[in-house]
């Protein structure tokens, strides 16, 4: 999987260092559950939702000619 969990304690806090994090990433939130990617170099990256939450994310990667 790409998607990698993010702690979120137990106040509710997201403590996240972002020198430990990808140059180029996402951080997605929902439903109390936080999780981030690196986004790729040639990409479309497509957030879905349903009712209000998120289903999945998805990668559309592609190369440069």
């Amino acid at each position: 999987m790409r998607l990698k969990q993010l702690e979120i304690s137990n106040d509710g806090l997201l403590q996240v260092d972002i020198m430990e994090l990808p140059e180029n990433c996402v951080i997605v939130l929902s439903d109390g559950i936080a999780k981030f990617s690196e986004l790729p170099a040639h990409a479309k990256t497509k957030i879905v939702t349903y009712q209000g939450k998120v289903k999945r994310v998805e990668f559309d990667e592609g190369e440069e000619f």
